[in-house]
């Protein structure tokens, strides 16, 4: 599985899509994002749509999220629509928005 990782530096303005590996962001995305595997570091930030197996958010995301499992970390900032068959959430963690969890299955 490859891994692609957008660095503090770097910001992109358009849709990503990796069909067979993980996305990490550490600087900024402002478009949708599809992946295996996403996780939104500390100081990251997403705005657009998510779609992937996992989603693991650290930093700022807003937009709609639909996943298997997520999980909040305690510095996560999230505005989103979610859709996900299992959700862990931290202590700390700030979620605003509509939240479908469906369960395993």
């Amino acid at each position: 599985m490859a891994n692609s990782v957008i660095e503090e530096d770097v910001t992109i303005e358009g849709n990503i899509t990796s069909s067979q590996g993980s996305v990490e962001v550490r600087g900024k995305v402002a478009g949708d994002l599809s992946a295996q595997a996403v996780t939104v570091h500390a100081g990251g930030a997403v705005d657009g749509a998510l779609s992937a197996q996992s989603v693991t958010v650290e930093g700022k995301y807003k937009g709609k999220i639909q996943c298997d499992d997520l999980r909040l970390a305690a510095s996560s900032q999230v505005q989103a629509d979610v859709s996900a068959k299992t959700m862990a959430t931290e202590s700390g963690a700030q979620l605003q928005g509509n939240i479908k969890i469906s369960g395993k299955g």
